[in-house]
């Protein structure tokens, strides 16, 4: 499936082209950065949700583009 990345008010986020997932980017009060996959309970596939923290914006949007990579849609 095709993800765009879309306007993000902080941070950055792509979203599925079907508009059931979204992942975003966003640095974290504390100074790590925040990575979400999100997906929608009417997704295909059923609802799911992971956020993870790293340590630098370079390793969240790694982490970012592996949640994009792997969605099982």
């Amino acid at each position: 499936m095709d993800w765009q990345e879309v306007d993000a008010h902080t941070g950055r986020r792509w979203e599925r082209a079907d508009g059931y997932a979204v992942v975003s980017v966003r640095e974290a009060a504390g100074g790590d950065w925040a990575v979400t996959y999100d997906r929608l309970q009417q997704a295909p596939e059923g609802e799911a949700y992971e956020r993870v923290s790293e340590a630098t914006e370079s390793a969240a949007l790694d982490r970012a583009a592996e949640y994009r990579e792997n969605d099982s849609h």
